[in-house]
C-alpha cells in the first residue's frame, strides 16, 4: 500500500521515479527506504505546498551522506535538492566534523539531530562562502533534513566534475589558481575550511569556471582540525592538477591561502 503522503506528492506532480510504485530489485528499494521515509516525504510536501518546489526531476548524484535530484523551483527555475539520508548516513563520520563547532554545541548527539544540524550547517556554510564572493551554490531554503540550493547546470543536465574535464594545460592553470583564491577567501574571508575539497567536489560550469560544492563538512578555522583538514585539501588540489602540468608545494600554496608563513 502506498503511503498517503506519497500520494500527495504523486498529486502535485512531482516526477521523482523513485516514488512510484513499480517492481525494484532489492538495492533499489532500499536506496529509495532510506532516503524517502516518511519524515522526508513530509517535508518535501511542505515544501511544495509552500512553492518551494513545483516539479520533481531526475536524480543528479548519489553522495556519501546525500541524494542530490533536479527540480523546478519558484519562478520556474531550476533548483537542486540535497536529501541527506538518516537512515544510512555515515554518523560517526559526520560527528567528527560537528563537534568542536561552536555554533552546534547544543545540538542533541542522536543521529537524527545531527543529519539536521548537518543540513543547517551546509546552508550556513553556503550563506558565508557566497558573502566572501566564492562561487558555489546559491542556498535557497533548509528544513528538516532537505537542503534547496542553485542548480549548477543547464536543462536537467548538472555540470561535469572537475575529475571528467579534459583541459588545456593553460586552461588547467587557470582553474587551479581560481580555485587556489577560492580556498583563500573561504579562509581568511569566511574564516572557513571546506574539509573535504578534491577533484569530485568542484563543478566546471558552461564558463570554464569552477563551482565548489558539497561545503556541509566545512569547519571555521576555530576548529581544532582545521589546519589538518585544510593541509588534506590543498593536497588534494595540488595532486590533481600535477597531472596536468601545473606544479605547486604545499608549502607555497599554504602560505598563500592563509597569509602566514
Amino acid at each position: 500500500m502506498q503511503h498517503p503522503i506519497s500520494k500527495k506528492i504523486l498529486k502535485v506532480e512531482f516526477g521523482l521515479e523513485a516514488l512510484r510504485v513499480k517492481e525494484r530489485d532489492s538495492d533499489e528499494r532500499k536506496v529509495t527506504e532510506n532516503v524517502f521515509d516518511n519524515a522526508t516525504l513530509k517535508t518535501l510536501y511542505h515544501l511544495s505546498n509552500s512553492g518551494h518546489i513545483k516539479a520533481f526531476g531526475g536524480p543528479i548524484s548519489t553522495g556519501k551522506e546525500a541524494n542530490v535530484f533536479q527540480a523546478t523551483g519558484k519562478d520556474d527555475r531550476e533548483i537542486a535538492v540535497k536529501i541527506y539520508r538518516i537512515s544510512s548516513s555515515n554518523f560517526k563520520a559526520i560527528l567528527g566534523y560537528i563537534i568542536g563547532d561552536h555554533r552546534f554545541d547544543n545540538v542533541k548527539r542522536t543521529k537524527k539531530e545531527i543529519i539536521i544540524a548537518w543540513a543547517r550547517k551546509e546552508f550556513q556554510n553556503l550563506l558565508r562562502a557566497r558573502n566572501a564572493e566564492i562561487r558555489v551554490p546559491k542556498p535557497i531554503k533548509v528544513e528538516r533534513n532537505v537542503l534547496l540550493m542553485e542548480f549548477i547546470g543547464e536543462d536537467g543536465i548538472a555540470s561535469p566534475q572537475l575529475r571528467d574535464v579534459r583541459p588545456t594545460k593553460k586552461d588547467a592553470e587557470k582553474i587551479f589558481e581560481e580555485i587556489i583564491e577560492y580556498m583563500r577567501r573561504l579562509y581568511q574571508d569566511a574564516g572557513m575550511v571546506h574539509g573535504d575539497l578534491s577533484e569530485y567536489n568542484i563543478l566546471i560550469n558552461s564558463n570554464n569556471k569552477p563551482v565548489i560544492i558539497d561545503i556541509g563538512q566545512g569547519v571555521l578555522i576555530s576548529h581544532t582540525r582545521s589546519r589538518e583538514f585544510l593541509e588534506r585539501d590543498t593536497n588534494n588540489i595540488i595532486r590533481f592538477f600535477k597531472k596536468w602540468g601545473v606544479n605547486a608545494t604545499d608549502k607555497e600554496i599554504l602560505t598563500r591561502i592563509t597569509n602566514i608563513k
